[in-house]
């Protein structure tokens, strides 16, 4: 299910951070649902079991998913409104990029099928 990209500049629980919130919404994982336990998850990736926690704590920090004591790490009710909030954070710096197109001459109706074509991509079916 996860993969981790060896050769990326992104740290190795970030990758496993972005991966969980795509995950979550794309409806992979749902409300309530148990992610992989930290040693599990360690094993299968071949990854130190510290980033794996890592990954979780900054999840759970961010409001995604919360952990029980004992059981383990499972997804927030109000994840895919926690991680909507997040990205909407992102738009200004989105609409400053935007910007810098046109200043650069990048005509409109490309920048608006690049955007088209992303929330094609992301339909869930």
């Amino acid at each position: 299910m996860f993969q981790i990209d060896v050769m990326s500049r992104k740290p190795v629980y970030e990758q496993l951070v972005d991966q969980v919130e795509r995950f979550i919404l794309r409806g992979v994982l749902k409300s309530d649902e148990q992610l992989q336990s930290v040693r599990s998850l360690s094993a299968d990736l071949a990854v130190n079991p510290n980033t794996i926690q890592r990954a979780y704590s900054e999840l759970d920090r961010r409001g995604v998913v919360y952990s029980v004591p004992g059981r383990g790490c499972f997804v927030s009710e109000e994840a895919v409104q926690r991680i909507g909030d997040r990205k909407r954070s992102h738009l200004d710096a989105f609409t400053e990029e935007v910007h810098e197109l046109a200043l650069a001459g990048v005509e409109k109706e490309v920048v608006i099928h690049c955007v088209e074509e992303a929330y094609e991509e992301g339909e869930i079916s």
